[in-house]
């Protein structure tokens, strides 16, 4: 079943259970993937594609909710947070930092990568091995370490 079928068939039981938080949250993945349909070339978006936009509605979601918890604003904080949290349902799972420092050391070892004159290409690489189901973030942090370690 593609995202765009889940996401309608997610905001039809929202809509019945009277949820605002889940309506706002798949209303706006909605919009996102109606967007980047008309904007790009092709009509069909990828799964990769579609991961990459809900990881950034995620993230946006995240900052948002930092940001107001930082000017102490936790009444605001608290509607991004669970919009973030309806918006991951729709993620694949993600990897514990135990299993992304693992395959990232896979990684370093096959390339035989050392130093950090080499972290560019080994987050391209990890990137790619790991798109959807970690964290940029997180991957860039543990490579850091190991390449300085």
């Amino acid at each position: 079943m593609s995202l765009q079928t889940n996401i309608t068939a997610a905001l039809k039981e929202a809509m019945k259970a009277k949820d605002q938080v889940a309506l706002e949250s798949l209303r706006a993945i909605k919009s996102e993937l109606l967007l980047a349909q008309t904007s790009g070339n092709s009509a069909e978006l990828t799964e990769a594609d579609e991961i990459k936009l809900l990881q950034k509605l995620v993230k946006q979601r995240k900052d948002a909710a930092a940001i107001f918890v930082e000017q102490g604003r936790n009444d605001l904080a608290e509607p991004e947070l669970a919009q973030a949290a309806v918006i991951e349902q729709f993620l694949p799972a993600q990897l514990s930092e135990a299993e992304v420092e693992a395959a990232i050391k896979d990684i370093i070892a096959e390339g035989n990568f050392a130093g950090m004159q080499s972290m560019g290409q080994v987050m391209g690489l990890a990137n790619t091995k790991l798109a959807g189901s970690a964290d940029g973030k997180t991957i860039s942090t543990i490579v850091k370490k190991l390449l300085t370690a």
